[in-house]
């Protein structure tokens, strides 16, 4: 549990900056069932590999901006040009493997629309279409992967999605809400269940 400057417990990941506290308490784990946002989520959990999650957070809106909203069929028609200029920009994470990622998952992100009529379709079948809600006493509980993360993640690789490894499909998990994993001192716990 952390408290914070309204003295609201919260998950022991969450610290005093604010950007960090409007995330937890408005996003993080809230059921998501937009498909931008879906993309956004997994455009940004792709990025934040070998990195803190705080770090993206701060770059979020730099991201927004260089990614064209995030929108997937914006991205999905960047050139090798278009990956240069996203090179040179200090906002983002500027990794060549990365930005090559986004824009591939894009592409797979609209075939698996076009497949399933929708992406939100898609992923919430890991989960069978509801959240799966636990009740983690500390942070150090929750697994880091899970057998729904370890499924997600070959499909999509198989699908053709890069940067989506077991442990980052868990942590999309956590953020789009297929699961609940604030602790259960944490004030989001119940709200969420």
């Amino acid at each position: 549990m952390s408290l914070n400057p309204d003295d609201l417990p919260r998950c022991g990941w969450v610290h005093a900056e604010p950007i960090e506290i409007a995330y937890h308490d408005t996003e993080w784990g809230v059921p998501l069932h937009d498909d931008r946002k879906h993309f956004e989520f997994i455009l940004l959990d792709g990025f934040q590999a070998g990195l803190s999650w705080i770090t993206i957070l701060r770059k979020r809106e730099n991201f927004r901006a260089a990614f064209d909203g995030f929108d997937p069929e914006a991205i999905a028609r960047y050139d090798e040009a278009k990956h240069q200029e996203l090179l040179q920009n200090a906002g983002i994470v500027r990794n060549r493997l990365k930005i090559a990622a986004a824009t591939r998952n894009a592409q797979t992100f609209l075939r698996v629309q076009e497949t399933f009529g929708s992406f939100d379709r898609y992923i919430w079948q890991f989960v069978d279409g509801e959240t799966v809600q636990n009740s983690w006493s500390t942070l150090a509980d929750a697994p880091t992967r899970t057998a729904a993360s370890d499924t997600m993640s070959k499909d999509l690789k198989q699908r053709g999605f890069k940067f989506v490894g077991t442990t980052i499909c868990y942590a999309y998990m956590q953020a789009a809400g297929l699961v609940n994993d604030h602790t259960i001192d944490c004030f989001r716990h119940q709200e969420l269940a």
